[in-house]
């Protein structure tokens, strides 16, 4: 049996290796530009949500009306910033949100900007009042039936993924500990992972969060060590609802599954045909997955029946995605 696998599998174990769900039914996109203190981080956060921005509405076809953009100064990009991003506008940005998401959305809310942390309780730093992961745990509640990407690329932003965790949701934060306080690179890069679809790995036309987070915590490391720094910053992830973060987030990990299926775009986007059979291909694929990482305590004889029967049809239905992506 496991012969008769080795050519199957060799086909397809590449693809099951940046596994993905099912696609979202829709996408939203809040982007929150915090209090920049000096010019030169005002431009470095403008011009990584300007980019964010850009990619929801043109690469992946979020509907303006579903992409919300506060910063601190809305003169830099009028028509496409939508208010400063004061703690009343953020709390009325989300729960407005909250309102009208229907139920298996998916919501990315992603922070750029500066944190801080005193004791247990990490904050966002925003013009005016800042606000706190117990703030934003609180405004979190409201999207109980959708799926939630939350990306924290502020300094001091590690306990986050710790007041944040529950289910259906994948926290990302710049920082593994509160004392990473120094200014971060990572919204840059992360940034750069939608924007040009250079995370996109399995070249499907979509990002998932995963994939983002790997690319920009790669390239933050790159950059530090190009320049010979010490690098002051770690990314990390959680999206097991357990509370503890991962350095190394994967797909059969505790650590990555959920955020490897929050997936921006992607192929078959405009044709239901399509987008139904790449919805099942990533199903397959984190079925198979599952399967490796439940492996060692499964029966031998059970683990590769359930694999062969998946691999077939993961075979089939990709093969069908691409004869229909063929067509003219």
């Amino acid at each position: 049996m496991r012969k008769r696998l080795t050519l199957l599998g060799a086909a397809v174990i590449a693809l099951a290796a940046s596994a993905r769900a099912q696609q979202p039914g829709h996408a939203h996109v809040v982007l929150i530009v915090g209090a920049s203190g000096e010019p030169q981080y005002a431009d470095a956060f403008h011009r990584a949500a300007a980019q964010i921005d850009s990619a929801a509405r043109t690469r992946y076809g979020v509907p303006s009306g579903d992409v919300v953009w506060l910063e601190e100064d809305t003169t830099r990009a009028p028509g496409r910033i939508a208010g400063r991003s004061t703690r009343e506008n953020v709390e009325r940005a989300l729960t407005s949100l909250a309102a009208r998401c229907a139920p298996g959305d998916q919501v990315w809310i992603v922070l750029i900007g500066h944190g801080s942390s005193e004791g247990d309780s990490p904050r966002f730093n925003l013009p005016g009042p800042d606000m706190s992961a117990a703030d934003f745990a609180r405004l979190l509640a409201g999207f109980s039936k959708q799926t939630v990407a939350f990306v924290d690329a502020s300094s001091a932003s590690a306990d986050f993924a710790k007041a944040l965790a529950g289910p259906n949701r994948a926290i990302v934060t710049a920082t593994k500990v509160a004392g990473e306080r120094n200014a971060t690179r990572f919204a840059r890069y992360f940034a750069a992972a939608l924007a040009t679809g250079a995370a996109d790995t399995d070249k499907d036309g979509g990002v998932s969060l995963l994939e983002a987070f790997t690319y920009a915590q790669r390239e933050t490391a790159r950059s530090y060590e190009t320049e010979n720094h010490l690098q002051t910053e770690h990314a990390q992830l959680e999206d097991d609802g357990d509370g503890v973060a991962s350095t190394t987030p994967a797909v059969d990990a505790a650590d990555g599954r959920l955020a490897a299926a929050i997936v921006l775009g992607g192929a078959g986007a405009g044709d239901p045909r399509a987008g139904t059979l790449v919805a099942r291909r990533r199903a397959l694929e984190l079925q198979v997955a599952d399967l490796r990482r439940r492996r060692a305590g499964m029966d031998s004889t059970a683990y590769w029946q359930q694999m062969e029967t998946v691999l077939v049809d993961l075979a089939r239905t990709a093969h069908a995605v691409r004869a229909l992506e063929a067509k003219p």
